[in-house]
């Protein structure tokens, strides 16, 4: 076992990491840019190291600076997270040149999987399904044009080396896919450093299933079954529930099988997640994530598995804790992406201080954060603030405890995303588990509708709230941060 593990990341995944090395009595390693100072994580850890400016080019994504904390420190092995450097291949082999394990696959199966046109022959070749398009990349337009009309419209744009759904464009004739073709390759070379595009076919509905897969240095290899992750805004997850709604054990055990395949075909190690669209009964390959994704809490709590000290172990040379028989799925779990962004703006981001904060609990409730009263949300990263969790022993109970949990949640100074997960977890067509990937958008007139009833629900209890905190001194802080909400909520409604 490690006897130190760096941590380099932030905020909420930091903290997670840090809870998993104390329950293994291994010592941990934060780092932290200028902008996160006062986070929770940073003296959580057993260590911390500055990075100095905040922003992500000279602090997270500065791979020689955090290989020499790591050095300085006396680290033996270090934690990427998800984000930043997680899915950097060269961050990777870095590590190895310097005799430090990064808990991760190695970095020639990320380089692999993290361009997508190699990722999809390879699954081509293993034998798992993929979707109809190009196996290399598009050289100009008249040959993405060639192609689209051969794979029939609509087809989408993607970058080759991209993630998150960065650059995707999605066109239904030739006139939008030139666009399409020159927007994602301007966007793939600002993100990426790379501009190549890729075209496939188009689903218009699908649902966004992936399976959490984990695999040792001794062959083995299970997955921990599958999770729902269609309730997306621009190709970004808002919302994922484990298990999938439509999810047999017939269907379970088919596309289980399927991501351990294309797992064993890669000699991948580690945990990762074997992404796929599914739609109208047939699945098809989407992408492979070589890290710990931010939605592994729903996983943890249906199978009791705890996966970063699964990864923690496996790093180290240990063999898996579990086999698939192990696998059991217990009730239903849903998490809350919760962010400091306005849902009723578009979603824009709206960093700032946090005022007021109280945090939902309860039977059930699993909360995974890093923030706190004061705490200053940067603008430099992710507008993340935590991660909501409730368990249930079904899908309905998982429900209605999300919605108690949201409506215990207190956060002031800052708009959150909170109306819209109220919003969603009373929307009829979610409850009836009418889900694809292109939800929000179809139904943002009754979301919309419903997060102003939320907002005119929290105006009354803030206004309630406010007249019982008033009186007490010690509590005029809240407040004023009260009075603050309802300003701003009743400019919004203007």
């Amino acid at each position: 076992m490690f006897e130190k593990i760096l941590i380099a990341n932030r905020g909420e995944i930091a903290i997670r990491i840090m809870r998993a090395c104390r329950e293994l009595d291994v010592k941990s390693v934060a780092i932290y840019s200028d902008a996160d100072k006062t986070s929770i994580y940073t003296n959580y850890a057993d260590e911390h190291y500055p990075l100095g400016d905040p922003s992500p080019s000279k602090s997270y994504l500065n791979i020689e600076k955090i290989i020499d904390i790591a050095i300085d420190s006396g680290a033996d092995a270090i934690h990427p997270g998800y984000g930043f450097l997680a899915e950097n291949s060269r961050f990777g082999k870095e590590c190895e040149k310097n005799g430090i394990t990064l808990i991760g696959p190695k970095g020639s199966v990320i380089e692999a999987m993290g361009d997508k046109i190699t990722s999809k022959k390879m699954m081509r070749k293993a034998g798992v399904p993929v979707v109809e398009g190009t196996d290399k990349a598009i050289s100009d337009i008249d040959q993405g044009v060639k192609i689209a009309d051969n794979i029939g419209y609509p087809v989408i744009v993607k970058a080759s080396a991209g993630g998150g759904g960065i650059g995707m464009r999605t066109a239904y004739d030739e006139e939008e896919l030139i666009k399409a073709i020159k927007s994602t390759q301007s966007v793939a070379s600002t993100n990426f450093g790379d501009s190549t595009v890729y075209i496939e076919k188009y689903l218009e509905k699908p649902r966004h299933i992936e399976f959490q897969i984990i695999g040792d240095e001794h062959g083995n290899t299970i997955h921990a079954a599958d999770r729902e992750c269609s309730i997306q805004r621009r190709h970004q997850k808002l919302i994922e529930e484990a298990p999938s709604p439509i999810m047999t054990k017939e269907l379970r055990k088919e596309m289980g099988d399927s991501a351990i395949k294309a797992a064993e075909h890669i000699n991948y190690t580690n945990a990762g997640t074997v992404e796929f669209l599914y739609n109208k009964g047939e699945y098809y390959f989407l992408e492979m994530n070589t890290r710990i994704q931010v939605e592994h809490p729903i996983t943890e709590i249906i199978t009791n598995i705890d996966l970063i000290k699964e990864q923690i172990k496996i790093a180290s040379g240990a063999e898996l804790s579990y086999t698939q028989k192990d696998v059991v799925v217990r009730g239903h779990a849903i998490e809350c992406r919760i962010n400091a962004e306005d849902p009723l703006s578009d979603f824009i981001p709206d960093p700032g201080k946090i005022t007021a904060y109280r945090s939902p609990g309860g039977p059930g409730v699993r909360l995974d954060s890093g923030v706190h009263t004061n705490y200053v949300i940067p603008p430099y990263y992710d507008s993340m603030i935590s991660k909501l969790i409730t368990w249930g022993k079904n899908r309905n109970e998982a429900i209605c405890r999300m919605k108690r949990a949201l409506s215990e949640y207190i956060i002031l100074g800052v708009e959150t995303t909170i109306p819209f997960h109220k919003a969603i977890m009373r929307n009829p067509y979610f409850q009836n588990a009418d889900l694809h990937t292109h939800f929000v958008d179809q139904h943002k007139k009754g979301i919309d509708d419903e997060m102003e009833q939320v907002r005119n629900e929290d105006l009354e209890r803030m206004n309630r709230l406010k007249s019982t905190f008033m009186p007490g001194k010690k509590i005029a802080a809240i407040s004023v941060a009260v009075g603050s909400y309802l300003n701003t909520a009743q400019n919004n409604k203007k």
